[in-house]
């Protein structure tokens, strides 16, 4: 079963279910992805889902990082459960010491040593860690270990 027809399934339960937050979340994912395959002109991957879905819960937590400084702790709760729906669709996150080994372990491949080769590098870390972690994480971590 793919992603999509995972999330269709999930929109169908939460329907019968009245869970109006999970269907709520679910419809501006599943309203993305059609625009995306409208410009397409096909089919979306699982890969090209995750990399939708990983754009709505960046968009919510820069969100959050406003509602926090207007003090609308009701906005950045709502937030906080729209983004653990959106997790249960992504693979699983890699935590930062795994990171920071595939970061390592690219590096000596590629033998990169200064930040001017820092776009070499993440070229080839993106395809591999997309989805499964925050990439201005891996980007922080590259920085620092180019400096």
């Amino acid at each position: 079963m793919s992603l999509k027809e995972k999330l269709l399934e999930d929109l169908k339960s939460a329907m019968k279910s009245k869970d109006k937050e999970t269907m709520s979340v679910i419809r501006l994912v599943k309203g993305a992805l059609q625009l995306e395959e409208i410009s397409k002109k096909r089919e979306l991957t699982d890969d090209e889902v995750i990399g939708i879905i990983s754009k709505q819960i960046k968009q919510r937590k820069d969100a959050n990082i406003e509602f926090e400084k207007g003090n609308r702790q009701d906005l950045v709760d709502k937030n906080n459960s729209e983004i653990s729906i959106l997790n249960r669709y992504m693979p699983e996150q890699l935590d930062s010491s795994e990171v920071e080994k595939i970061i390592d372990e690219k590096i000596k491949e590629l033998g990169v040593t200064t930040q001017k080769e820092m776009g070499k590098l993440m070229g080839s870390l993106t395809p591999i860690l997309k989805g499964k972690t925050d990439m201005s994480m891996v980007s922080a971590i590259v920085k620092e270990k180019l400096s």
